[in-house]
C-alpha cells in the first residue's frame, strides 16, 4: 500500500509524499484531521482526507488528562494500528509523546521506529524548534519522514505559558520564523504550525519549501488541520476559538443517552422487535426438561 499509484479497498489512491508536495506547487490545499479509531478513521476515507494525525492529544480528548503528558508509546501504537485500519490510503502521522525522543536521538529513532513497523504509519511528528534539530536529524537519516510542530506545543505548554498563541512579539515571531528554517534544513518534509498568528505563518508559508499547515494560524498555508473532537462538539472541558463546529454530534449523543435512561426506567425500551423469543413448542419441550410439566 506503501507504492506510489497503489489503491485501498475503498478504491481511493495511497497518498504519498509525492501527492503532497504536488499539491503544494498546484496551490491546492491541504487536508489534515486527528483521528484515533477505527471507525472515524473510516469516515475519514470516505471523504478523502490527505492526512491523518494520530496525536497525542487523545491523552486529552480520548482518556480525559488535563494535558497530553501522560501519554505513552503503549497507548499511541493501538490507536494508531487502528487508525491505519480505518483509512488506509490516507497518509498517517504518528504523534511522538512526550519524552519518546527529547532524551537521546537512539531513543527518538527507535519509538519513530515502531510506529513505522507496527503500524504502518508514513511519518512521525515531533514538536520544538531548534532544540530537537539533532533528533529530527537522526529520525530522518534512518529513513522516516519527520513532519515538524511550531508555535503552540502543547507538550511544552508549562514553558509557554499555557495554551495561548505564540508569536505575538516580534522577537517571538522572528524565533519561530528561524526555528521554521532550521527543521528544513534538518530534513522535514512538513512543518504544522500552531496558534501562531496569521502574518507570521504567511511569511513562513512563502519561504518554506515544504509544506506548511496550519492549525489556528490563517488561512496562508499549504493546508490546515482540525482536531476531530473539537469539529464535532465531542470535547465537553472547552472550544477553541480556531475550532469550528460542523455538526454537534456530541449534542444528539448526550440527548440519545437521556432518551434512554428515560425510556429504560419508564418501560418503553424495550420492544418487541429490540429482544429475540423462542417458539412456542420448543419453550414447552424446555419446560418438560426442566420438569416443569
Amino acid at each position: 500500500m506503501s507504492e506510489k499509484g497503489a489503491m485501498s479497498t475503498s478504491g481511493r489512491k495511497k497518498v504519498t509524499l509525492g501527492d503532497l508536495y504536488a499539491k503544494m506547487e498546484r496551490g491546492e490545499p491541504i487536508t489534515m484531521l486527528t483521528c484515533y479509531d477505527y471507525p472515524t478513521a473510516t469516515f475519514m476515507e470516505q471523504a478523502g482526507v490527505d492526512i491523518v494525525l494520530v496525536g497525542d492529544s487523545l491523552g486529552m480528548t480520548i482518556l480525559g488528562y488535563d494535558s497530553t503528558l501522560p501519554v505513552t508509546m503503549e497507548m499511541m501504537i493501538p490507536h494508531a494500528q487502528a487508525v491505519r485500519r480505518g483509512t488506509p490510503s490516507a497518509f498517517l502521522v504518528g504523534d511522538m509523546p512526550y519524552m519518546t525522543y527529547q532524551p537521546s536521538t537512539e531513543r527518538a529513532i527507535l519509538n519513530a521506529g515502531r510506529f513505522m513497523a507496527e503500524a504502518a504509519c508514513d511519518c512521525v511528528k515531533l514538536e520544538g524548534g531548534v532544540e530537537v534539530v539533532e533528533r529530527v536529524k537522526g529520525i530522518v537519516d534512518s529513513g522516516i519522514p519527520v513532519m515538524g510542530h511550531l508555535g503552540l506545543t502543547p507538550q511544552s505548554a508549562i514553558a509557554l505559558g499555557g495554551f495561548r498563541v505564540q508569536g505575538r512579539s516580534a522577537p517571538q515571531a522572528k524565533k519561530i520564523i528561524d526555528a521554521a528554517r532550521a527543521l528544513e534544513d534538518a530534513g522535514v518534509f512538513s512543518i504544522l504550525l500552531e496558534m501562531v498568528p496569521d502574518r507570521v505563518c504567511e511569511i513562513i508559508t512563502e519561504r518554506a519549501s515544504v509544506p506548511i499547515i496550519s492549525l489556528g494560524s490563517g488561512p496562508k498555508a499549504h493546508g490546515q488541520l482540525l482536531i476531530f473532537h473539537d469539529m464535532f462538539g465531542l470535547y465537553p472541558k472547552f472550544k477553541p476559538k480556531m475550532a469550528k463546529v460542523y455538526g454537534n454530534a456530541g449534542q444528539v449523543i448526550l440527548d440519545g443517552l437521556k432518551a434512554y435512561v428515560a425510556e429504560v426506567r419508564s418501560g418503553a425500551f424495550p420492544q418487541p422487535e429490540n429482544w429475540f423469543g423462542i417458539k412456542d413448542d420448543q419453550f414447552a419441550e424446555l419446560k418438560k426438561l426442566l420438569g416443569e410439566e
